[in-house]
């Protein structure tokens, strides 16, 4: 059965990757990111089954429910910096990771519910990468929804259960509030090897998944900066 998906921080690593692999099985994709030559490769081969959504994502939600009467898949690629200013500093590159992934999370959440709602057996699958990950402001402070974006992820998950959408958060192991009391090892994973696990794990629809990559910059390409 073919499905419909919006896949966010796709012009680049598992994001991408994520994007060809769905449209190699047939499915219809939605993508919004920057701009990339790939993209445009794959808009080439694969015609009206790939729908681009470039700039803003206020303007990317409104072209996908202009486009499309429903979405069964939301993946949220929660370690990208395709939302970053052209203005950010090496020195504040981090930060800006944790917050434009933050920001970028809960417009695209906000803008799909009304198509997931609409979708077959709808759900969504957030991937965080180890920067994205981390606790904003003091990190001796409580865990919020206002601090940490898999805590506020984790706060999100009884209303879209109660929408019959099911939520997979997928991120690197919490010290303070692990998923498994087994320890992860970080594994030597590129976009294209991760984009195909976490899809082979898709219809099983778990709540939590641990992944832990030996270089980010495999699946989370770091912008140069001044």
């Amino acid at each position: 059965m073919t499905r419909r998906f919006w896949i966010t921080g796709a012009s680049h690593g598992i994001g991408l990757a994520l994007v060809e692999q769905l449209l190699a099985q047939g499915h219809t994709v939605a993508a919004s990111g920057r701009d990339s030559q790939e993209l445009d490769t794959l808009g080439a081969r694969h015609g009206t089954r790939l729908l681009r959504l470039f700039g803003p994502l206020q303007d990317a939600s409104q072209r996908l429910q202009a486009q499309l009467d429903g979405l069964d898949g939301l993946i949220i690629n929660a370690g990208t910096c395709d939302y970053l200013g052209d203005d950010v500093t090496a020195a504040d590159l981090f930060e800006q990771i944790v917050s434009s992934n933050q920001q970028a999370t809960y417009q695209c959440l906000s803008a799909a519910l009304p198509l997931l709602a609409k979708g077959a057996k709808p759900q969504v699958m957030a991937i965080l990468s180890r920067y994205s990950a981390l606790q904003l402001f003091e990190p001796n402070q409580p865990l919020s929804g206002g601090n940490s974006l898999p805590t506020w992820l984790s706060e999100q998950r009884n209303a879209l259960h109660t929408l019959g959408i099911d939520l997979t958060v997928v991120g690197p192991q919490s010290l303070k509030a692990p998923a498994t009391s087994v320890q992860a090892v970080p594994e030597p994973w590129t976009a294209q090897s991760a984009a195909q696990e976490l899809l082979a794990r898709l219809d099983q629809r778990q709540p939590e998944l641990v992944l832990e990559v030996i270089d980010p910059g495999e699946l989370w390409p770091l912008p140069k900066r001044s």
